[in-house]
């Protein structure tokens, strides 16, 4: 339910309750300053909305286009309310980022969708090092939040 709050539209609170719920979480080493940021503020995030640190499974894999691939095998596991995937692809001199970026993206969203679980995807596809700078915090933040929102409206709507 959204409420609206002096002009803007806010998030009721008890859809970020993360109380009873069971996150796992895909992080690709590559580019490891910037997904490392990505992880800690995300399993902040985590934290600070009530899912209890016990419930946080966190794996790692080399690269954005792993990334799908272990996420798959979580959600096969059907124990997780919702999944977080973190990445960093920043672009190159070659075709190679549009690659990684489509492939990766659609590989997340194919899980998601064949698995009927939640995935917030947070694999950052950025221009250069300082635009994935500028967004590591902020959106492994915002990746928290998706994947408890969703994992709580998905509770509600089944």
């Amino acid at each position: 339910m959204l409420i609206a709050d002096q002009g803007q539209l806010a998030v009721d609170d008890r859809r970020l309750d993360g109380k009873k719920l069971t996150i796992g979480v895909v992080q690709a080493r590559f580019n490891a300053d910037v997904t490392n940021a990505l992880a800690a503020a995300c399993k902040a995030e985590l934290l600070a909305l009530g899912v209890a640190e016990k419930n946080i499974t966190q794996v790692q894999v080399p690269g954005a286009l792993e990334v799908p691939m272990a996420l798959q095998a979580l959600a096969g596991k059907l124990r997780f309310d919702a999944l977080i995937a973190l990445g960093c692809i920043i672009r190159g001199e070659t075709y190679h980022f549009e690659l990684v970026a489509n492939e990766s993206g659609a590989g997340v969203s194919r899980v998601a969708l064949d698995y009927q679980i939640p995935i917030a995807n947070a694999i950052l596809t950025t221009e250069d090092m300082a635009q994935a700078q500028a967004r590591q915090t902020g959106k492994g933040r915002d990746a928290a939040r998706a994947a408890v929102e969703m994992a709580n409206l998905l509770e509600t709507l089944s």
